[in-house]
């Protein structure tokens, strides 16, 4: 359900059941979990980029699955969404940045994994929204994402409305980072994927920390938050060269 492939210093993972929309399912989630943890460990990846298989990003959660398990306790129900919750967590805490690009529909879930990733990249076919509540079902776990990513009302229209948004209307918004022309979209992925590699892994991982530690913060606490990372990034290896070259020039 998952495939994985490092090409220099980018980690591919790719999710692959483009027969079933790519379409959320415990073993893709345990599966991308094993995958983000590979890519944690070697020293080798600097940028992660996730992408799907087929014309779709991901549809969301299976919801086959959702309709079999229907009848299961609350304890199995609290242990599926756990386990979408924490994959959630893993992609915006992974120590190195995370692209998701994005084709076709990104759909609920779907939606919430590309937003808990740094960086979303979109073609133009793309299409974003969070149909849940036409299935009486509720976008409880992506709305965490969506409202840091929006104001509420736009975010209790998109979640309510449950209708998606163009890729053009999410950039709009301040749902995706950048959107181009489907024709070169690979080649704009991988462009970007190469320049962000290039960048300080440490400069880069201390950035990704201190952006969502300071999320809900207060002012003061948030500028003490910043206070200690500048004192950090003063003292590592990339930082002393880059001063180095900088007094040369």
């Amino acid at each position: 359900m998952i495939e994985y492939r490092v090409e220099g210093p980018v980690a591919r993972i790719t999710l692959n059941r483009p027969e079933k929309r790519n379409a959320i399912h415990p073993s893709m989630i345990q599966e991308m979990g094993r995958a983000l943890e590979r890519a944690r460990v070697d020293e080798t990846v600097r940028v992660v980029l996730l992408s799907g298989a087929g014309p779709d990003f991901c549809a969301g959660m299976d919801i086959a699955l959702l309709r079999e398990t229907a009848d299961s306790g609350v304890l199995e129900h609290l242990q599926l969404a756990s386990s979408l919750g924490d994959l959630f967590r893993a992609l915006r805490r992974h120590p190195r940045p995370v692209i998701a690009a994005v084709t076709g529909r990104a759909l609920g879930g779907g939606a919430g994994i590309a937003m808990s990733c740094d960086v979303i990249l979109a073609a133009e076919s793309a299409q974003f929204g969070y149909p849940e509540v036409k299935i009486g079902f509720v976008p409880a776990i992506v709305m965490s994402m969506l409202r840091r990513s929006v104001g509420e009302k736009k975010a209790f229209d998109l979640l309510t409305s449950a209708e998606p948004v163009s890729a053009r209307e999410a950039l709009a918004l301040g749902l995706v980072t950048r959107v181009y022309p489907e024709a070169g979209f690979p080649a704009a992925v991988a462009a970007y994927a190469s320049a962000l590699a290039e960048k300080s892994p440490s400069a880069i991982r201390l950035t990704k920390q201190l952006l969502y530690q300071i999320d809900g913060m207060g002012f003061d606490a948030a500028i003490d938050a910043g206070v200690q990372i500048n004192a950090i990034g003063r003292m590592t290896e990339d930082a002393r060269r880059g001063f180095e070259r900088f007094v040369k020039k």
